[in-house]
């Protein structure tokens, strides 16, 4: 499937000129010189299908959801700043899948009336399946307020499968956590329900330690059979308690939720053929995906971040998957993802580098027809787009947030018109373009340059030069004399500090995440268009948005 996801990528009706492997200014290899890349002014046939809105979104790991939002009394004003930012953008606040790993491990404790997650509990289920226990968090009807506190914004909320399908005490905190949830997510803040977390994994992760939800026959049909009784049942429940939520138009699930690639005990195709979909619930077809984890070897910012291809290869292994389920025509989305799984390594998910990484990651996605991708975020993960709370981390925006303002700004409104994306393919895996059409015309045209530059050398202020290589773009019948440039840039893959887009910065300590224009920023450039052809300047770690409207 990689062989044919990369000629997805590469055949967008974008014909390239002359490339030169190496540029004079960046020894990275970057850049366009000689004859420039001709741009169709016009939608090419193999662009993307239009991009869905809400396509720049957000998952947050459910027991630390409640730092994320707040509750009713003491709402997080600053991350509903951030979200509102991006529903600027993009005509769509991100919507929010509130799941993960501990969404397995919650259990409701009706006696928490002023905590809203209790992370001390240690649970043993009363079965023999699972006799060293696993780990629990309890939570109380203040986590359920936290669905308030954000206006304009549909939620996914996941019900525990992982103790639900085991324990009597999991069975009784579902059917408990029904009714509650439902009438936390009335008035159409409910997207769609989740039921378990990466089921894949349940009995081959850290087999014999408390992460361990299942064993012995745990495959496909054993999977389907639990899934049918739990989904069942909430429908039932539901019935009852929110009726309107049990229609056939507004009841369904996002699923299967497996870690992918599919090398464990359950399978995509073994899934489905014994009948996952049997009572037609399932609304969007969701994997998750991460570039590689904390604990590979050999990762390293550039090789593992700052590199198209392999970004290009990680979304080929999804699209393989969903390959066995396109008879479906359900949309697919990655309702989880970031960059190195296991919350992220200090150095490179929390760097600039990851923000040019999460711009081309999610215009990567877009290219490939999936339909909505969901950032990872948990309370102290290297990984995250903001620290929601003071822990021993402050709270701040963190770099990987501005890679999503960049790729929503590229996306541009996906309400107000159709928008597709094509990629535009270039030489280096240092590099990526992309061309965004706005129905049917050439709108904006954004270059990645993922050559990294430390902008510090052993603590200090580097002096190395950063390469400046030009890329230049010829767009035949285009009407325009210049277009504007918006960048997105830092002092160098590795600051951590001092990002803006487009001269703005989304700060905490400024004005807690709305955006702020420097005054030490470049801001308001355009570039002359001479018979068509343009040409821009991209630093060595930085991007620019060519916008042609």
């Amino acid at each position: 499937m990689v062989a044919i996801a990369l000629a997805i990528g590469l055949g967008v009706g974008l014909t390239r000129g002359g490339h030169n492997s190496a540029s004079s200014t960046s020894p990275g290899g970057n850049g366009s010189s000689g004859s420039p890349i001709v741009i169709s002014n016009i939608a090419p046939t193999t662009a993307s299908q239009p991009v869905p809105e809400a396509f720049v979104s957000f998952a947050i790991d459910f027991g630390h959801f409640p730092d994320f939002a707040g509750n009713v009394s003491t709402p997080n004003f600053f991350s509903n700043n951030l979200l509102n930012n991006i529903g600027n953008l993009t005509g769509t606040k991100p919507y929010i899948r509130v799941g993960g790993t501990s969404a397995d491990e919650a259990l409701y404790n009706v006696s928490l009336q002023t905590t809203a997650v209790n992370r001390t509990a240690k649970y043993k289920p009363s079965t023999d399946l699972l006799p060293n226990g696993v780990n629990i968090i309890e939570i109380g009807d203040v986590f359920f307020e936290s669905y308030s506190t954000w206006p304009d914004t549909k939620y996914t909320h996941a019900f525990n499968l992982g103790l639900a399908g085991i324990s009597p005490a999991g069975w009784s905190s579902l059917l408990a956590t029904v009714p509650i949830a439902c009438k936390a997510l009335g008035n159409g803040k409910l997207l769609w329900w989740e039921y378990g977390n990466e089921p894949d994994l349940y009995s081959n992760l850290n087999p014999g330690g408390p992460e361990q939800l299942r064993s012995g026959s745990w495959g496909d049909s054993e999977y389907v059979r639990q899934w049918q009784n739990g989904t069942r049942r909430i429908k039932s429940v539901l019935a009852q308690a929110c009726p309107d939520m049990a229609t056939a138009d507004a009841y369904g699930y996002i699923a299967p939720s497996f870690w992918v690639p599919d090398n464990n005990e359950l399978t995509i195709a073994g899934t489905f053929s014994s009948g996952l979909n049997a009572d037609n619930d399932i609304k969007l077809i969701s994997f998750h995906n991460y570039i590689a984890s904390t604990s590979d070897p050999g990762i390293s910012l550039q090789g593992t971040l700052l590199n198209h291809t392999n970004t290009m290869q990680s979304i080929a292994r999804q699209l393989d998957q969903y390959s066995f389920l396109a008879n479906t025509s359900l949309p697919f989305i990655i309702s989880e993802t970031n960059s190195l799984s296991d919350i992220g390594t200090p150095g490179i998910s929390d760097t600039f580098g990851a923000a040019l990484w999460t711009m081309d990651y999610n215009l990567w996605c877009a290219t490939q027809n999936i339909s909505r991708v969901h950032m990872q975020q948990g309370t102290d993960f290297y990984y995250n787009a903001w620290q929601p709370i003071q822990t021993n981390i402050s709270v701040a925006t963190m770099p990987p947030y501005y890679g999503s303002v960049a790729a929503a700004a590229m996306l541009g409104n996906l309400t107000a018109s159709e928008v597709r994306i094509a990629n535009i393919p270039l030489t280096s895996y240092t590099e990526a373009a992309y061309a965004a059409y706005v129905d049917g015309r050439l709108a904006r045209i954004a270059v990645i340059n993922m050559q990294g530059y430390n902008g510090t050398d052993l603590g200090q202020q580097t002096t190395l030069p950063r390469g400046q290589p030009s890329y230049v773009f010829s767009v035949p019948q285009i009407a325009s004399t210049s277009v504007g440039v918006r960048r997105l840039i830092a002092n160098g893959s590795d600051s951590r500090t001092g990002i803006s887009f487009d001269g703005y910065s989304y700060a905490y300590e400024l004005q807690q995440g709305v955006p702020v224009l420097l005054a030490n920023v470049t801001r308001g450039e355009t570039i002359s268009v001479s018979n068509g052809t343009i040409s821009v300047q991209v630093m060595d770690s930085s991007a620019v948005i060519l916008d042609f409207t």
